[in-house]
């Protein structure tokens, strides 16, 4: 965990090491509201729910407006769910990233890695700038033929569970399938995840940490050796565990004698997958390349991060197609019309599913899979004109809230509406209200892969099948610093002669199949299309 400032700790950069609570940077803290009842000690704990804590959280933002603080255990913390405060927050001429608490806890995994470096560590910015190659365009059209292989697994595995009458679990098969993705375009490696009965080894250890992690916050600092106990030495094997699994996979792309590994589309010397840049490519400017280590965090952070929230996203977007027949019969449509019976859509005609993309962002708006960033000012400053801060404090943006706000979404901000996202709308809404991957200079370098990854599953799932969902189903979010839809099942139905041209056993060598196969929930007359939604920009504005 990320010792707690005291006074008398030493100094980085003019500002204390460590966790630092609310009272060091804010001198009217008084006017920030808290929960009630309020005790001495842990301060604002009644009633919470450890395994929730973001949804707690979201609970009190509603109560007590659009900034708070939360006390425990002598800590306090202050939230911003309001447009106008995170809106000022993203200012970079006066505030920065700030590795909060959650994710200072990942330090012992992924160290200094893209996400989790504070802004300091030169390690970041080399990283940043060597890999930010591997996500252009021209990258990008290389990975594109990649995850249509993978895309294929995960429909031949699906096909399967429908042939058999079976559910699909849509959390566990969504995990499987992006983290094939990331491993195979940016570290030509196959984990085999279709294969499995059970979730990777890597997949529990990658769980383990991040559960550790989020218990961490919940926990008293001194006690935590005490009470987590058992729970470190599993973390600690964790680790290990991915460690190992990075070295072993760095070690393979070393004795292969050449830079580019298994479908990395390049030559070495960097020109290859992300692997390749991370051991072959040199600063531009300075020379500088990554050291051993630090590839190792890197490999991980992205094995992490490149593949858990994009499931996540996946899942949630999947839970409101199936709940909303409608809007999933006007998506499908657009494909249909977009594609045609084209059997592998090419990478440019992902662009064009400009309402499935949509139903993307709204899922996004309401579950933002990465719930929350924080901020520190780098100077004194007053937040919007109201709360004075000195350098170094700092305010943890909860992200559900602000995407949420009625003052921008509306009173029915809680109601899925992917129409939020037309063009029109979101010209007319102000910047920094919509912000799922992070803001400013730190935010994430892998948007647009997730994005193109996303829209192109979603469009390939709902070429092929109708979703059928469970009535009795209600929708549970599980924390683990990223969040996921708990237990969520869905049937299946396939679609007729449109959706044949999909390649769902190109990789794998399984043809179409039946084209009408009812499974799990059930079924029922199939919606009419409205419309292809073809309106509205592929990809928002960067500052929202």
């Amino acid at each position: 965990m990320a010792e707690t400032t005291e006074s008398g700790l030493p100094e980085e950069n003019g500002l204390p090491k460590g966790f630092r609570s609310a009272e060091y940077g804010w001198p009217e803290l008084d006017r920030i509201p808290h929960p009630a009842r309020r005790l001495p000690l842990v301060g604002d704990v009644v009633g919470v729910d450890r395994r929730r804590p973001l949804q707690d959280s979201m609970r009190f933002g509603r109560e007590l407006g659009p900034i708070f603080r939360r006390r425990a255990f002598g800590r306090e913390f202050v939230f911003v769910g309001g447009a106008r405060l995170a809106a000022d927050l993203a200012d970079e001429s006066r505030f920065a990233k700030h590795v909060g608490l959650g994710v200072a806890n990942l330090r012992p995994v992924v160290g200094d890695g893209l996400f989790t470096a504070y802004n300091h560590e030169p390690n970041w910015q080399l990283a940043h700038d060597v890999l930010a190659p591997g996500f252009s365009r021209e990258a990008m059209e290389t990975y594109h033929g990649m995850m249509l292989s993978v895309a294929g697994r995960l429909t031949a595995h699906w096909d399967g569970e429908l042939a058999a009458g079976r559910t699909v679990d849509v959390p566990g098969d969504m995990t499987k399938l992006t983290l094939e993705t990331i491993a195979r375009t940016g570290f030509g490696h196959d984990f085999g995840s279709f294969e499995r009965d059970r979730p990777h080894p890597f997949v529990r250890a990658m769980v383990g940490t991040l559960t550790y992690a989020q218990r961490l916050n919940s926990v008293p600092g001194p006690l935590a050796p005490l009470l987590l106990r058992s729970a470190a030495r599993r973390n600690a094997s964790d680790i290990a565990h991915l460690n190992r699994t990075v070295d072993a996979l760095v070690a393979a792309r070393r004795g292969s004698g050449s830079g580019s590994g298994s479908g990395s589309g390049g030559s070495g010397g960097g020109s290859g997958d992300l692997l390749d840049r991370m051991l072959e490519t040199s600063h531009p400017v300075t020379g500088e390349r990554l050291s051993a280590e630090n590839v190792r965090k890197q490999v991980i952070t992205f094995l992490v991060a490149g593949h858990e929230t994009t499931s996540g996203a996946l899942s949630f977007a999947l839970y409101y197609l199936a709940r909303h027949p409608e809007i999933a019969a006007r998506a499908r449509a657009e494909v249909d019309r977009v594609w045609g019976d084209t059997p592998e859509p090419g990478y440019d005609q992902v662009a064009k599913l400009r309402y499935v993309r949509r139903v993307l962002d709204e899922s996004l708006r309401l579950w933002p899979t990465a719930p929350a960033y924080a901020r520190e000012a780098t100077r004194d400053t007053v937040l919007a004109g109201e709360h004075p801060m000195r350098r170094g404090a700092w305010a943890l943006v909860l992200l559900p809230l602000l995407h949420r706000d009625p003052e921008v979404w509306g009173e029915d901000a809680e109601r899925f509406d992917p129409d939020r996202f037309d063009a029109k709308a979101v010209r007319g809404r102000a910047p920094h209200t919509f912000k799922p991957f992070g803001t400013g200079a730190r935010a994430c370098i892998g948007r647009q892969f997730a994005l193109h990854e996303a829209t192109l599953v979603l469009g390939l799932l709902l070429r092929r099948y109708e979703l059928r969902s469970d009535p009795g189903y209600r929708l549970e979010v599980t924390e683990r610093l990223t969040l996921m839809p708990e237990g969520l099942r869905l049937g299946l139905e396939r679609r007729g002669p449109v959706a044949a041209g999909v390649s769902a056993g190109r990789a794998e060598g399984v043809g179409c199949g039946s084209e009408s196969v009812a499974s799990g929930a059930g079924s029922g007359a199939r919606s009419a299309a409205s419309g292809s939604g073809s309106a509205g920009c592929p990809v928002h504005r960067a500052d929202q």
